[in-house]
């Protein structure tokens, strides 16, 4: 059954909770938000897939990407009161990801205009989309009334530098030169 009908008053249920909560709480909103970036993270993935371009580690772009979708879930498993949480390990593939990615480019001398692909593109908008549910979960974390591990927070955060790697990278692949601002 797709709907129940017991969300019409604007409330929703979490993760093992029988309490209902308004929709408009903050753990909904980074529910909602986390939900956002892995269904975005499914149009990067998508737009990835016949490009064949290859993290330096020899992973096909959507197979990382596909693999961030999977953590995101733990993470919102995480936020939702359950005993999952974002290991170790998982916040250091993330950090080889990028650090490999960022071998392969040029140094960062200076702030990017977003685009060039149409992939990079997508990566950069799933970049910020990734910023503001590091946000949201931080924020409920912060009220005190859910624990978030050390390594969700520290995944999040990597996250984002990942997903920016990636449209560089997107961007290396094709030949495109990033253009920096020229606050003119």
């Amino acid at each position: 059954m797709l709907y129940t009908r017991k969300g019409d008053n604007g409330t929703t249920k979490t993760f093992g909770c029988d309490q209902r909560i308004s929709k408009s709480s903050n753990i909904a909103e980074a529910l909602g938000t986390l939900d956002e970036i892995n269904s975005f993270l499914g149009v990067c993935k998508v737009k990835s897939s016949g490009a064949g371009f290859k993290v330096p580690t020899g992973e096909l772009f959507e197979k990382v990407v596909h693999d961030v979708q999977q953590n995101l879930f733990i993470v919102q498993a995480e936020l939702a009161g359950s005993d999952m949480t974002i290991s170790e390990d998982k916040v250091k593939a993330v950090e080889n990801y990028v650090d490999t990615i960022e071998k392969e480019l040029p140094p960062i001398k200076s702030f990017f205009i977003s685009g060039g692909t149409e992939l990079a593109a997508f990566f950069d908008v799933a970049r910020t989309i990734s910023r503001r549910a590091e946000r949201r979960v931080i924020g409920v974390a912060d009220e005190g009334n859910v624990k978030v591990g050390d390594y969700t927070k520290a995944y999040l955060n990597r996250l984002s530098s990942l997903l920016y790697a990636l449209a560089r990278l997107s961007n290396h692949f094709s030949g495109i030169n990033e253009e920096p601002p020229t606050y003119k």
